[in-house]
């Protein structure tokens, strides 16, 4: 079993290239495609913890009932936000990633290599062509 989690959902490019750049590093990922498993509370509270950033920058707003539930109003406390999180898994931004060396929302996916144990053992591109990493498996 892999040291690496991802909280994965395949309908994100994002994601997508979070996913190709943890197996171009030699590891397969415990993969948790969280529409379908949803964390529950204390699992999120600490993912966000880990993250070491306010619960507001986990929530997503594209593509998420954020508007009509009218999450930006700043009465929301955490609690109450992570609520919204638990009933609506689409709120919570992806991907998020746990190593050994950190947990964090790889947002842009590059970001994802700070937390990599191993270097990455090729050439990677994004799905749009965007090169990351060279055939020496140094970031671009």
């Amino acid at each position: 079993m892999s040291d690496i989690t991802i909280y994965h959902n395949p309908a994100c490019g994002t994601s997508r290239n979070v996913l190709g750049l943890i197996r171009n590093s030699g590891e397969e990922p415990t993969v948790i495609e969280y529409l379908k498993t949803p964390p529950d509370r204390a699992t999120l509270q600490g993912l966000i913890a880990a993250m070491g950033v306010p619960v507001r920058d986990v929530l997503r707003i594209k593509g998420t009932p954020y508007e009509e539930l009218g999450l930006g109003d700043p009465r929301w406390s955490d609690d109450a936000l992570i609520d919204f999180m638990l009933a609506h898994p689409i709120l919570i931004n992806r991907p998020i990633v746990v190593t050994p060396l950190g947990t964090r929302l790889c947002r842009p996916s590059e970001a994802v290599l700070e937390i990599l144990p191993n270097a990455q053992q090729g050439a990677f591109a994004k799905e749009d062509g965007e090169p990351v990493v060279d055939a020496e498996g140094r970031r671009v």
